[in-house]
C-alpha cells in the first residue's frame, strides 16, 4: 500500500510544463493576433504575387494546396493515432512511421504557407460576410496554434495531453479554414479547377 497523499483534482498544483504550455499558448495568441491585425491594416492588392506553374488564377492555386495539405493533415491525424497505439489495429506501427508522420506535417505546412500569403497580401482579414469572417479567423488562428504546437513539440515536461489537444485544435482550424474557402470554392458551379 502507498503512503502518499495525492491531492484531489481541483487541489493539484499546476506543474511546470502546464505553465510552459500556457506561456506557449500566449506566444501563439500574439502570432494570430498579429497576423490578424496585418491583414486588416494591410492595404490588399487583389491579385497574386506569383502563381505555381501549371495554375492559371489564384483562387484554384490556393484551393488545392489546401486541399493537399488537408490531405496530408489527415494522415497526421492517423499516424499519430496508430503510433500511440489509438487505433483498432493489431499490428504495431512500423519505425519508418514516425519519420512519414514528421515530413508529411513538413510537407503539409510548406503547402499552406503561399495560400496564407496570398490570403494576407491579396485578400486582407476579410469581415464582409460570415464565411469570410470565419475563413480569416480560422487561418490566423492556424498559425498561432501551429505555433503553440510546434513550441511544445520539443519542450521538456510538458502534460501528457499537451501534443494530442494541441494537434486536435490545429487540425480542427486547418479544416476550418480549408472548408470556409476550398470546400466553398469546389461547391460552386462553374469554376475553374487550376
Amino acid at each position: 500500500m502507498s503512503t502518499d497523499v495525492v491531492a484531489p483534482p481541483d487541489k493539484r498544483p499546476i506543474g511546470r510544463g502546464t505553465v510552459v504550455l500556457l506561456g506557449f499558448a500566449v506566444v501563439g495568441a500574439l502570432v494570430a493576433v498579429s497576423l490578424g491585425f496585418y491583414g486588416k491594416t494591410h492595404t490588399p492588392t487583389g491579385r497574386p504575387l506569383a502563381l505555381i506553374v501549371g495554375f492559371t488564377n489564384l483562387t484554384p492555386m490556393k484551393a488545392w494546396l489546401a486541399t493537399a495539405a488537408v490531405v496530408l493533415a489527415v494522415f497526421q491525424v492517423v499516424s499519430a493515432m496508430w503510433m500511440y497505439g489509438r487505433l483498432p489495429v493489431k499490428r504495431k506501427a512500423p519505425a519508418v512511421l514516425s519519420q512519414l508522420h514528421r515530413w508529411s506535417g513538413a510537407v503539409a505546412f510548406v503547402a499552406t504557407l503561399p495560400v496564407a500569403y496570398h490570403c494576407l497580401w491579396s485578400l486582407g482579414f476579410s469581415t464582409f460576410d460570415t464565411r469570410t469572417a470565419l475563413h480569416s479567423l480560422f487561418g490566423c488562428a492556424f498559425y498561432g496554434a501551429f505555433t503553440t504546437k510546434m513550441l511544445a513539440l520539443r519542450a521538456n515536461k510538458m502534460p501528457s495531453w499537451a501534443l494530442p489537444i494541441s494537434g486536435g485544435l490545429l487540425f480542427a482550424l486547418l479544416i476550418g479554414a480549408w472548408a470556409s474557402a476550398a470546400l466553398w470554392y469546389f461547391t460552386q458551379s462553374g469554376v475553374p479547377l487550376r
